[in-house]
């Protein structure tokens, strides 16, 4: 079992037809996951790589039972990708494209949030469960299958520390990258959740930074609701305090949002918190019984 994307998954890509979404529809399809068709409005017809084009993501799900769509679609355009996508009936979107405005996004989340569709992004690297299936732009050979599921603000860290993961011996079960922006469709507890409930995740790591409150929230989640293990980590001790620091979302607003208080937060609450990616694939070995 996974986790968001698995053997059944079957993907439709929204702008397939642009050089980014051409180029990581055959990788994910070159990794294994089921690519079935792309959408670009006015290319209906066409083909990319053999991955069949339609005009519209309504039409690409009636002819190919798609049930997931991944989103590369430029910013001025992306929210009204997301509502075709949600509209479609799939189970799943992931958004990729980065600088959608956030005003944009709370009312994708509103109309997400009516139904029972996952949204992950915007501004996020994807989704993959290793050796079965991937949605997005991670790169693929850092991965190897395993227990333990990590969710990440970050793309990057998420890499880093899936790799030093595998440097001890240790697999993956799904790599979720939630996104950095202010407002995106899934949380770290919508995700701690699944994992919670995943028979083939046996500890969950949590990439956090700077701004927000998210990793306070999912502190007091972890303590109240899950039985799973978490370590956790959080970048961004040096940022200085106002400036943004990469994504949208890790800013610190007076005291609010810095790394020392998520830190504090989630040991409070008895979750572990590494000092760096190498210390954390310890404490995830350890969490493990290893």
């Amino acid at each position: 079992m996974s986790i968001l994307v698995g053997a059944g998954t079957k993907l439709v890509v929204q702008g397939i037809t642009g050089r980014e979404g051409a180029f990581h529809a055959t990788r994910n399809r070159e990794y294994g996951t089921d690519v079935v068709a792309g959408v670009t409005p006015g290319k209906g017809g066409q083909a990319v790589d053999g991955i069949p084009v339609f005009n519209t993501v309504a039409d690409a799900v009636d002819a190919t039972g798609a049930n997931a769509a991944m989103v590369f679609v430029p910013p001025h355009f992306a929210t009204d990708a997301l509502y075709e996508a949600l509209d479609s009936g799939v189970d799943l979107v992931v958004c990729i494209t980065e600088g959608i405005p956030a005003h944009d996004m709370l009312r994708v989340y509103t109309h997400a949030a009516r139904g029972d569709q996952r949204l992950v992004g915007p501004n996020c690297p994807g989704v993959i469960t290793p050796g079965v299936a991937t949605v997005g732009i991670m790169p693929t050979q850092v991965f190897t299958p395993g227990r333990v599921g990590v969710v990440s603000r970050s793309g990057t860290l998420t890499y880093q520390i899936s790799k030093e993961l595998a440097q001890v011996g240790i697999g993956q079960s799904t790599v979720v990258g939630i996104g950095g922006d202010t407002v995106v469709g899934s949380s770290f507890i919508d995700i701690l959740g699944l994992f919670e409930d995943d028979p083939d995740t046996d500890v969950a790591v949590m990439v956090g930074e700077i701004g927000g409150a998210e990793e306070e929230k999912a502190a007091e989640y972890i303590a109240e609701s899950m039985s799973t293990p978490v370590v956790a980590y959080i970048a961004g001790f040096q940022a200085p305090p106002g400036k943004q620091m990469g994504h949208a979302g890790a800013i610190i607003t007076g005291s609010s949002g810095t790394a020392q208080a998520k830190k504090d937060a989630l040991e409070t609450k008895g979750v572990r918190v590494g000092t760096n990616p190498t210390e954390v694939a310890e404490l995830a070995r350890e969490a493990l019984g290893g």
